[in-house]
């Protein structure tokens, strides 16, 4: 598994959560140790996300707005990070083009190179 922001798991739960869940259900469904789970619950809670009806939990109108918000940046965030792959590739491209196969002195002549990296 990758390695999660905060925000993703936060939205992890609250996907999880929706109308009403016990802990068990978000701890598995979103895949935390309990420990993670009593952080993140205690977090959700005390910002506004979750309410707890003494049965479970069920996001709150500003836990659904935060999930919509998370929705749309992680749209655009996987766009941009396809962009920037795609940059990347026709950096390298266009560096091969230019690099000689062999110099007679063993060390290849390439074209300059500022790396895209650093966007």
């Amino acid at each position: 598994m990758r390695y999660r922001r905060r925000f993703e798991i936060i939205a992890d739960i609250l996907r999880v959560a929706g109308q009403g869940s016990k802990k068990t259900k978000i701890m598995y469904f979103a895949n935390l140790s309990y420990l993670l789970l009593k952080k993140y619950l205690d977090d959700t809670l005390r910002v506004g996300f979750l309410k707890f009806d003494g049965e479970g939990y069920a996001v709150t109108g500003q836990g659904q707005a935060f999930l919509e918000r998370f929705t749309e940046f992680s749209s655009r965030s996987a766009r941009v990070s396809h962009d920037v792959a795609s940059l990347n590739s026709e950096e390298d491209m266009l560096n091969r083009m230019c690099t000689p196969k062999k110099a007679k002195t063993g060390k290849s002549r390439g074209c300059r190179r500022n790396s895209l990296a650093t966007l």
